[in-house]
């Protein structure tokens, strides 16, 4: 598998991160002027991972998918601390035509596709390089080998680090550990991302393009050496705000029971259910590490205070209780995961 001394660097600094910045709304519904204050925050307090894509938000009113490496990159400028932090981006789901059906419409992950938004990427971020460039989902219509050797140029080159997979087919993800280990000119995904909350959607839901984080995945990245990301942690403020009511993936008497036990042992902790569920995410033997989705330096803080939590065994195995599938490391492929433990 092809690394370089640029992508070892890179993947010790993740080895070290326990969280990152999501910034999908930066530049759309959270203003420049906020997005500016979070991204303060973020590295104040000791955060040195930015996530963001080539699409974000196109689906916002007014937007583009332009705005947050934009917001990012002005950000950069302004500050002078791009080498202090580790940049993430996306290609593969912005709409081309813009307007058109999504995920229909999605531009893929053709070769031709994968060079261009990477140069418009760095083009809006400032910056000649980036450290994780995430295929954002699967491209059936491409062959895998044509889109693994086009992120493999990119990384020969030295303007890309690592290459990760979001929304990852566990499958194709297999295939291209294949790939790469028959040739040592190719890179395979470093980084694996995908849903993953306390709380577990209905397999039977379309949630397309997202997928969540499952046995599968995490068998995969426990024997290639990947990390885990799970993004949308949250559930957009449903684990402790009444106002704001589980998507209708997450409705279920299983989902309803795990949020009331998260509810009580944060109370019984003096914590929130965010932070409990946040520290439960990160503090396994098999680290998830979150993607933080937050409007208000607010909403920052007191994720980063979450994350800093240590939990006794007896409360982690409590949530473990409830978690999907508990803690079984021999459940079927395609099976959610608990979290790692």
């Amino acid at each position: 598998m092809l690394t370089t001394v640029y992508g070892e660097s890179v993947m010790d600094r993740l080895r070290g991160t326990r969280v990152a910045l999501g910034t999908m709304y930066f530049g759309t519904t959270v203003d420049e002027r906020t997005s500016r204050e979070l991204l303060d925050r973020f590295t104040e307090r000791g955060g040195r991972l930015l996530d963001t894509a080539n699409c974000y938000a196109f689906w916002a009113p007014g937007g583009t998918g332009e705005e947050s490496e934009l917001v990012i990159g002005r950000w950069l400028a302004a500050t002078g601390v791009r080498d202090e932090l580790l940049i993430a981006t996306k290609v593969g789901c912005l709409p081309d035509p813009l307007d058109g059906p999504f995920p229909e419409s999605a531009e893929g992950l053709g070769p031709e596709v994968v060079f261009k938004q990477f140069e418009r990427s760095t083009e809006r971020l400032g910056r000649p390089s980036v450290d994780v460039f995430f295929t954002h989902a699967d491209d059936p219509r491409t062959p895998l080998a044509d889109t693994l050797g086009a992120l493999s140029e990119l990384v020969r080159s030295g303007r890309v680090g690592v290459i990760g997979a979001s929304n990852p087919d566990a499958v194709r993800l297999s295939e291209a550990a294949r790939l790469a280990a028959d040739d040592p000119t190719t890179a395979a995904p470093r980084v694996i991302q995908a849903r993953h909350s306390y709380l577990w959607p209905d397999p039977a839901a379309d949630i397309r393009p997202q997928l969540p984080l499952d046995h599968s995945l995490v068998a995969h990245a426990r024997e290639h050496g990947a990390l885990l990301q799970g993004y949308s942690p949250l559930l957009q403020g449903a684990l402790t705000r009444a106002d704001r009511p589980l998507a209708p993936e997450y409705r279920s008497p299983a989902n309803e029971r795990r949020l009331s036990r998260l509810r009580e042992l944060a109370g019984r902790l003096g914590v929130t259910a965010n932070q409990l569920s946040l520290a439960w995410m990160a503090g396994g033997p098999v680290p998830v590490m979150p993607v933080l989705g937050v409007s208000s330096v607010a909403q920052l803080d007191e994720a980063m205070d979450g994350l800093e939590l240590e939990l006794d065994q007896e409360v982690l195995d409590e949530l473990d209780a409830l978690a999907p599938l508990g803690r079984s490391d021999a459940a079927p492929a395609g099976a959610p995961v608990s979290g790692g433990r």
